[in-house]
């Protein structure tokens, strides 16, 4: 993809896909900032990018104050800001009854008001340079249930509708807005939240993880930078008229259901498919 001329702010970029999505986006030309909670591991991915192609700003997407510093910082660095990628993100696995409503208000301050945060930030700007692109990072999870995740889900399907929502309400202001949901990506988040399963039910981490991957089509997870190439494509003009798209990159699991997924477990264990 050509980004060249783009200005981009990546939210989360210290780690796991925000880090991929960002060294894609300096690979195709674009100026990056990027931004998440942990200062060190931001300067560790700058120092690992071009001279000049990057700036860092620590801060947290649920506060404010925090969210209009890194606006400037972008815009101060790259002169405008016509790519946003809400890419930041928190889990804190437990049962609705279990789940603790600090931690619940969490999640959804990070996965979800942070994206609207930004994007009330970023819109007008987007508006004054005659368009740009929104790209938000959802997750499989925003599509459907997934155990013991009820925080992590609500928020990510929340982040599917304010997609659509800031689709149709600046489709004539040329700013689009599209939805990328990932699925068994390989992040230490992840690998976090299924080591913390796989303890609930008693199984080993590793084992736990292959077991997973073999009920996603392609048996495996993806490694972050799979995710890279359809954001770089999003934020392009080569996608110039796609928006309101909420699109999966996980493998095949998204057509997968539960029962098709019992039935292929027990056809595995008799010796009827590989």
């Amino acid at each position: 993809m050509n980004l060249k001329g783009k200005v981009a702010l990546v939210t989360g970029g210290g780690t796991g896909i925000g880090t991929a999505i960002a060294e894609r986006f300096v690979a195709d030309g674009a100026k990056i900032c990027i931004t998440g909670r942990r200062k060190e591991m931001l300067e560790k991915v700058a120092k690992s990018l071009p001279p000049g192609t990057v700036v860092t700003c620590p801060g947290d997407v649920s506060k404010e104050a925090d969210v209009k510093r890194m606006v400037e910082t972008t815009v101060k660095f790259g002169g405008k800001l016509n790519v946003l990628v809400n890419n930041a993100a928190l889990n804190h696995p437990a049962p609705i009854a279990e789940l603790d409503p600090k931690l619940w208000r969490e999640v959804i301050g990070v996965n979800l008001t942070g994206p609207f945060l930004l994007m009330q930030a970023v819109i007008p700007l987007m508006i004054k340079e005659g368009g740009g692109s929104i790209i938000n990072i959802s997750s499989l999870g925003g599509m459907r249930c997934l155990p013991s995740m009820p925080a992590y889900c609500s928020s990510k399907a929340g982040l599917i509708m304010l997609t659509q929502q800031a689709a149709l309400e600046y489709g004539r202001q040329n700013i689009r807005c599209n939805a990328v949901c990932p699925g068994g990506v390989k992040t230490a988040m992840t690998e976090k939240d299924f080591g913390q399963f796989g303890r609930m039910l008693g199984i080993e981490h590793e084992t736990f993880i292959n077991q997973i991957a073999q009920e996603i089509p392609m048996r495996r997870f993806a490694a972050p930078p799979e995710m890279g190439g359809l954001c770089s494509y999003l934020a392009s003009d080569e996608s110039s008229f796609m928006t309101g798209a909420v699109l999966t990159i996980d493998g095949g699991t998204a057509v997968v259901d539960v029962v098709g997924a019992a039935i292929t477990g027990a056809m595995r264990k008799g010796g009827l498919v590989d």
